[in-house]
């Protein structure tokens, strides 16, 4: 009899051991985020606030460009999970061509937030790292002919999430946002639509999923000021990518 309890007693110890194991566990090792900035300005304190309000599981440091190159090489790339791009560089030299898309192919998930759509007008491979590019200029992709893209600032608009069970948009119902609209924007045949809109102003798909080599890659056009930086629909989309493309 005390044999038989003795056994229960461990199968039950065993049993809560395993599962309060991952909560013990799940906040040992945060998820690190690198924000790459530079090449466009932006309101930092509510900017700053954002990424503080993503939570415990989730730290973060800026990088600015040029010196931001420095993260892509090999030695520094263990000193973060997700690239977080919020910038709008331009100048890039071949090495550093090699360098930044190297450091995704290999591996290292990429969350492209708004004006990062406009990076890079002479620098297609970044095109087809992010699934998408804003032309400040006639341009042609894939044999395609691209006209100079628009914006409006300040609109109230409508995001329409078109998957509501991916882990990116989970929980997430269709929300309004104030926020830049961009239209006639490129976006890569073939991603996976996450966002759409029905502004006029705006090119339809206004959120996306891709793999670019080993890499997850998430775009969330919206992110020009701080309503967007407050709303918490925004904030759990953010969360929400940087989390799925680390895993």
């Amino acid at each position: 009899m005390f044999h038989r309890r003795s056994k229960e007693i461990l199968v039950i110890a065993i049993a809560l051991l395993l599962y309060v194991m991952p909560a013990c566990t799940s906040g040992e090792k945060p998820v690190r985020i690198m924000v790459i900035t530079g090449g466009h300005g932006y309101k930092t304190s509510p900017f700053n606030e954002m990424l503080s309000s993503l939570g415990p599981e989730i730290t973060w440091q800026i990088a600015e460009f040029p010196e931001a190159y420095d993260m892509f090489l090999p030695e520094n790339r263990e000193k973060y999970d997700v690239l977080v791009l919020y910038h709008m560089w331009q100048t890039i030299t071949p090495e550093q061509a090699d360098l930044f898309a190297g450091t995704v192919r290999e591996g290292k998930p990429v969350v492209a937030l708004h004006h990062s759509i406009c990076a890079y007008d002479d620098w297609p491979e970044y095109y087809n790292i992010i699934g998408g590019k804003y032309f400040h200029k006639a341009t042609t992709v894939n044999g395609v002919s691209y006209q100079p893209s628009s914006y409006i600032h300040d609109l109230h608009f409508r995001v329409k999430v078109v998957n509501p069970r991916h882990p990116v948009t989970k929980g997430v119902k269709d929300f309004d946002i104030f926020d830049e609209t961009y239209k006639d924007y490129y976006v890569e045949p073939g991603v996976t639509p996450l966002l759409t809109t029905d502004e006029p102003s705006s090119t339809p798909v206004i959120g996306w999923t891709k793999k670019y080599g080993r890499a997850k890659i998430v775009v969330l056009q919206s992110g020009h000021d701080s309503p967007t930086f407050e709303n918490q629909n925004f904030r759990q989309l953010l969360t929400q990518s940087i989390e799925w493309v680390v895993k």
